[in-house]
């Protein structure tokens, strides 16, 4: 009995691993292929052919053949199934962590100064929760990020992402599993920190409202393009605009294989970090055709296996 419960329970990780994709088209409002956002994304992708006058036809631009059936796309589609069952395996049990942060925070801070005397709103709360946790969170993103690009060690397991000879909306998932534990702990951290402390400043009211702004920023994020990041489309923004916001084409122009863009637009959502740090280019700035990939080294990461395996090979 106790061997077919094992069985059982095999079976249904596996089948839930292999549905989680899947379900990030049809069921998770929160991920970036969510159909509406996709669709959104083919909309705004309408536009810059429409713009572009080109000779081919939509169909042809927009699933162009070498985006979608190149080796690189291939590893793309084995990466968003395997790092499935990583979340399921390693990352789920972890947000465990984020309430006992967000509880420990909140307690601190009350035996510190005792109960809190603001008298906040729930709009005021709503507003400034949701302000608080998109630019810390994107502060911290940016900081992570500019550490997998500048340490070696955090370099290895980062470049993964960055080995892809061609953008798609999957590329966004391919990442190793090493670096998607790193990122989800800095999920966790955020989201405890913040909303630990909004829990004690609102006396407790984010536990009891369901914040319906949250999410917005997120949301429009999302809902503008978010998926052009990771494709050929080339997606800007105003030279105003990009100090502020990274485009999708700004984010295109951090996987290129040019040294001149080595370490560049590490911005998830906002442009400021990389105005404020050095790090920023600007559509404008670019004359050439982008290139992807990691230059020379493209040869070393031409298969799922090495993509996995070669950050470990310590030389």
């Amino acid at each position: 009995m106790m061997e077919i419960s094992n069985l059982k329970q095999i079976l249904s990780i596996i089948i839930k691993g292999f549905k989680m994709p899947f379900m990030y088209v049809f069921e998770a409002e929160d991920k970036r292929i969510y159909l509406l956002y996709l669709f959104t994304s083919v909309l705004l992708a309408l536009y810059i052919y429409k713009r572009s006058k080109r000779i081919q036809s939509f169909t042809k631009y927009l699933f162009h053949k070498k985006v979608w059936t190149s080796k690189s796309a291939f590893i793309d589609y084995y990466f968003i199934f395997f790092n499935s069952y990583i979340k399921i395996l390693l990352i789920g049990p972890l947000l465990i962590y984020g309430y006992y942060l967000n509880y420990y925070i909140n307690d601190g801070l009350h035996s510190l100064f005792g109960k809190s005397s603001l008298q906040l709103s729930v709009t005021t709360i709503t507003v400034l929760y949701t302000v608080s946790l998109t630019v810390f969170g994107d502060f911290c993103s940016y900081v992570v990020h500019y550490i997998m690009h500048k340490f070696p060690f955090f370099w290895r397991f980062h470049k993964i992402h960055h080995s892809a000879t061609v953008l798609n909306p999957i590329t966004q998932y391919r990442i190793h599993p090493v670096e998607l534990l790193i990122n989800n702990f800095r999920g966790i951290f955020v989201i405890g920190l913040v909303t630990g402390i909004f829990n004690y400043l609102s006396v407790h009211q984010i536990e009891k409202w369901t914040f319906i702004g949250v999410n917005i920023f997120h949301f429009l994020f999302l809902l503008w393009g978010a998926n052009l990041r990771h494709s050929h489309v080339k997606f800007s923004y105003t030279s105003v605009l990009e100090n502020i916001f990274i485009s999708p084409y700004q984010h295109q122009i951090h996987h290129s294989s040019n040294p001149e863009h080595y370490d560049k637009n590490m911005g998830a959502k906002f442009a400021l970090w990389d105005w404020l740090f050095g790090t920023l280019v600007k559509s404008e700035d670019i004359t050439k055709k982008l290139r992807f990939g990691l230059g020379k080294e493209d040869e070393n990461y031409t298969t799922f296996l090495k993509n996995i395996i070669n950050p470990f090979k310590f030389r």
